[in-house]
């Protein structure tokens, strides 16, 4: 049914896998269209309860395809390029998060390897992460030219506080999914052969109780988060970027 990604249903569980595993499912355009078309089938979908977002391969998601750039040497002009591609998608990828965050499903991250960049943000989108050990998680936007995206500045900030979003967002370091487990960015850690088992077992837990209760309280978790927030999404970053040659 979508060319780049998968679905299967177990009972009341719904399992979304990303399916780019040649190029470390990565996000392009298309694969945006298609997973904004997923979310809306799935918050018009009263028979499910959870969903189980993971990846192809060894990736959970590399985030931005970079494919644009392939074989760009200038930095300058490998930066003008991701910043136009990633304007382009800049829109959907804010919307289409949002919708998926929102749902009144409970949502779980299986982060089987790298989320980087966006692929980072989708996860911070879901409710829950269960990762392996390893797994592998930066932001290089900055180093791309780029500010990173409010929806996922929003969430790094209302997950760690603002001091250690900004070391994450401004220095681009690699983390290791350890060091977010220790942070309290990650819930589970699982070895790989028992990562979906692990995601499975967190959805059972959560969709024996009562669905209004949890519908209702993840919605109000998600409006306290997302106050801070507000009264900041009306700022355009690319206005403070420094465009001169100079």
């Amino acid at each position: 049914m979508y060319k780049n990604f998968s679905m299967e249903r177990h009972d009341q569980v719904v399992v979304v896998t990303l399916n780019r595993p040649e190029k470390r499912n990565p996000i392009n355009e298309e694969m945006l269209t298609e997973f904004e078309q997923i979310v809306l089938s799935l918050r018009d979908d009263a028979s499910s309860r959870a969903v189980i977002l993971t990846g192809t391969g060894n990736s959970f998601c590399a985030g931005a395809d970079l494919s644009i750039v392939k074989g760009v040497t200038d930095p300058a002009e490998r930066q003008r390029l991701f910043a136009q591609a990633r304007n382009r998608r800049a829109r959907l990828i804010g919307r289409t998060f949002s919708l998926f965050e929102n749902l009144e499903q409970v949502s779980i991250a299986a982060i089987n390897g790298y989320a980087i960049g966006g692929g980072w943000g989708l996860a911070l989108a879901c409710d829950f992460r269960v990762a392996v050990p390893g797994a592998q998680f930066w932001m290089p936007e900055v180093d791309l030219g780029v500010p990173l995206g409010i929806g996922s500045t929003s969430r790094l900030v209302s997950m760690f506080g603002a001091a250690r979003a900004k070391e994450i967002i401004l220095t681009c370091d690699h983390y290791a999914a350890e060091d977010l487990f220790a942070w309290g960015g990650i819930n589970r850690l699982v070895t790989p052969d028992k990562l979906l088992e692990a995601a499975q077992e967190l959805a059972r837990r959560l969709i024996a109780k009562p669905p209004r209760a949890i519908a209702g309280s993840k919605l109000w978790v998600n409006a306290i988060a997302a106050v801070a927030a507000r009264e900041v999404t009306t700022i355009q970053p690319e206005l403070f970027i420094h465009t001169s040659k100079d």
